[in-house]
């Protein structure tokens, strides 16, 4: 149904929708990236759910604020990149670049965030390739291909046929994390399971993995914060 802002300190932006299996009038916010979500059911106006969402303005405003809220990447905004909090900073030159405690993005300012998350997605590329290509040497089988998404129900998978797919937000995450993850998925080119076996192939090819595992577990949710659309 579209997107609606209620007003307020700070505006707290609704995304609409409309379902024939609701029955009454719903509000969600999601824990990995606090987009809040309106759901009206059949013969509820929406004028009627805004009224809804507006009495619960305060309540949206304390959840989201308990969750660190959404960053829009731009001008001044601060988000990690390999594990490292970074200020995005605008500058000269061609390419993106870090230096020091800035990520400098050459270019204009509403040009800025789309041409940082390129930047983002090729490094995670080469990252990711590098460990996938380190892991399955050291296992001692190949996979197909590497696919990258902006997933939020897993930070990766494997294919039957070999096919490795990862959230490209891992290069926000500290390098270990990211490197555990593609240890994770190439141990499936082995083991197509989460048996014995197989976290036995994950130690074996990688070592100890509980800090990094833990660490996804406990912030994994916070860098599906950072947007770069808008």
């Amino acid at each position: 149904m579209g997107q609606h802002v209620l007003p307020g300190n700070p505006p707290v932006e609704i995304n609409l929708k409309r379902s024939t299996r609701a029955r009454r009038i719903s509000l969600r916010v999601s824990s990995l990236d606090g987009r809040v979500t309106l759901t009206l059911p059949k013969g509820v106006s929406e004028k009627s759910g805004l009224a809804f969402a507006t009495e619960k303005a305060e309540w949206l405003r304390g959840h989201l604020a308990k969750q660190g809220g959404i960053v829009q990447v731009g001008p001044g905004a601060s988000l990690p990149i390999e594990g490292r909090m970074l200020t995005v900073t605008g500058g000269t030159g061609r390419k993106v670049r870090i230096e020091a405690d800035r990520v400098i993005v050459p270019g204009t300012d509403d040009a800025m965030a789309a041409k940082l998350l390129g930047y983002l997605k090729t490094l995670a590329r080469d990252r990711l390739a590098q460990a996938s290509d380190h892991y399955a040497d050291v296992l001692g089988r190949r996979y197909s291909r590497i696919t990258l998404r902006d997933t939020r129900s897993r930070w990766g998978s494997c294919s039957a046929s070999g096919g490795l797919s990862y959230s490209w937000r891992l290069i926000l995450a500290p390098p270990d994390v990211l490197s555990y993850v593609a240890a994770h998925e190439v141990a499936h080119l082995a083991e197509m399971n989460h048996s014995e076996r197989f976290w036995t192939a994950v130690q074996s090819i990688h070592g100890p993995y509980s800090e990094q595992r833990a660490w996804l577990r406990r912030e994994g949710a916070q860098l599906h914060r950072y947007r770069f659309e808008g």
